[in-house]
C-alpha cells in the first residue's frame, strides 16, 4: 500500500489502483494475463507511472469543469489538475477553467443545457481542444461565439466545436467544424509521422504505444530473417490511421489496412502519402467483408480490435485464410482469452503485457499466434 499522489483519489471515478505500489500493479496484471491465456512466460513493458495520458474528456457542470464522481456518474468532481495526464493537458485545462465559469452546462437528467465536454488532447507534436455542445440547445450561437473568443487567446494549436444530440453521451461526432488550426493532430512513432483526426481514435499513451510498435516490428523482423515476409501480404485489421501497417511496410510485398471509421480511413490515406509508400493501401470497410479483398498467397495479420473483441465472422474468415502469423493486440484481455481459443489451428508463441494505463486495472496485451 502506498499514499495516493492525486488529491482527488477516492472521490474522482478514475485511477482506482493508486493505493497499490506500482511494482505490485505490474505483477498483478502480469499474473492476470498469464492465467487467462494459460501461458507462463509473459514479457512486461512499462514507462511512466503518472503524466502519461495524451487525452482526457472533461465535463462541464454548473460550477466549472471536472470529472465524474466515483460510483455517482451524475455528479462531477471539480478538478484543478489531473496526475495521469501529461503536463500540457493540465496547462490547457487551466485555460479552460479560467475562461469558462458558470456556463450553461448540460444536465444529464433533464437533457438540457449547452456545454457538455471539453476533450483535450496533447501529443508529442500537437495539441487540441474539442468543445462538445448539445446540438438541441437553443443557446448554441452564444456558446459558439464564446468558444471563438477563447480560441483567440488559447495556446492550443487546434480548437474544434463538436455537436452531439442530447440523447447521446459521446465526446466525438462527425458533426464538427474547426475554429482554429486543423481537424488533424500529429504524432511520431519510430521516426514516422502520423496524422489523426481530433474526432478519431488514437492511443492515449504515446510512449507505450511506440513501445508496442517497436515490439511488433521486432516480432515481424524475425520472420523476415527467415525469408517469410518479402513476398507476403500484411493485413492490418482494425487498422485505425495505419500505424502498424505503415511502420512494417518495408518488410512485406504489400500491406492492406482495413478500418471502418471514416475519419481514421481519411487519415490512413494521408499517412500513406506522407510517408511516401507505394505498397500500402487503406480500405475503409467493415472487416467482416474481408473475403472481398481476394487475398492470395502468404498472409500475416496484425489485429487490434476494440474492447468488444473480434467479430466471429472475421475469426471464421481468418481460420479459412490461414495466415502464417496473427498478432493479436488487445485492450480487453478477458475477451482476448476467449477469442484466442477460436483460432483452432494456432498456438500461442509469445505474450507481452504493456501497461498503457498505470494506476488503473486496465491491461493491454500482444499475443503472437502461429499456425500449428
Amino acid at each position: 500500500m502506498v499514499e495516493s499522489k492525486c488529491l482527488y483519489a477516492g472521490n474522482c471515478g478514475g485511477c482506482s489502483a493508486q493505493h497499490i505500489d506500482y511494482n505490485k500493479q505490474l505483477e498483478n496484471k502480469k499474473n492476470i494475463l498469464s492465467n487467462l491465456l494459460n501461458f507462463k512466460k509473459v514479457e512486461v513493458f512499462y514507462d511512466k507511472e503518472y503524466g502519461y495520458r495524451n487525452r482526457m474528456d472533461f465535463l462541464f457542470y454548473a460550477g466549472g469543469v471536472g470529472l465524474r464522481k466515483k460510483r455517482q456518474w451524475r455528479k462531477i468532481v471539480d478538478i484543478e489538475r489531473c496526475e495521469i495526464v501529461n503536463e500540457r493537458i493540465n496547462e490547457l485545462l487551466k485555460e479552460v477553467k479560467m475562461y469558462f465559469k458558470n456556463v450553461d452546462a448540460f444536465d444529464v437528467i433533464k437533457k438540457t443545457g449547452t456545454f457538455r465536454y471539453v476533450v483535450i488532447r496533447a501529443s508529442n507534436m500537437s495539441s487540441s481542444m474539442s468543445f462538445v455542445l448539445n446540438e438541441d440547445s437553443p443557446e448554441l450561437s452564444e456558446a459558439v461565439e464564446k468558444i471563438k473568443e477563447f480560441a483567440e487567446k488559447s495556446s492550443a494549436e487546434s480548437i474544434v466545436i463538436t455537436y452531439v444530440s442530447s440523447s447521446i453521451d459521446s465526446g466525438i461526432s462527425n458533426e464538427f467544424f474547426v475554429v482554429k488550426g486543423s481537424e488533424m493532430m500529429k504524432e511520431k512513432y519510430l521516426g514516422k509521422e502520423f496524422l489523426f483526426s481530433i474526432q478519431g481514435f488514437f492511443q492515449n499513451n504515446s510512449e507505450m504505444a511506440e513501445k508496442m510498435q517497436e515490439y511488433c516490428n521486432l516480432l515481424l523482423k524475425k520472420y523476415d530473417q527467415l525469408n517469410k515476409t518479402r513476398g507476403a501480404t500484411l493485413l492490418d485489421l482494425y487498422g485505425g490511421v495505419g500505424t502498424f501497417g505503415i511502420i512494417n511496410s518495408d518488410l512485406f510485398k504489400e500491406v492492406i489496412t482495413v478500418e471502418n471509421d471514416k475519419n481514421c480511413g481519411i487519415a490512413a490515406n494521408l499517412n500513406i502519402k506522407r510517408n511516401n509508400l507505394l505498397n500500402v493501401k487503406a480500405k475503409t470497410m467493415d472487416a467482416k467483408n474481408l473475403k472481398k479483398l481476394g487475398l492470395k498467397g502468404q498472409v500475416f495479420v496484425i489485429n487490434d480490435p476494440p474492447r468488444s473483441g473480434m467479430d466471429p465472422k472475421i475469426i471464421d474468415q481468418l481460420n479459412l485464410l490461414r495466415p502464417e502469423v496473427i498478432i493479436y493486440i488487445s485492450c480487453n484481455v478477458q475477451q482476448l482469452g476467449k477469442d484466442s481459443l477460436k483460432f483452432k489451428n494456432y498456438k500461442i508463441r509469445s505474450v507481452a503485457m504493456f501497461d498503457l494505463f498505470p494506476q488503473t486495472p486496465h491491461i493491454e496485451a500482444i499475443v503472437e499466434l502461429v499456425k500449428i
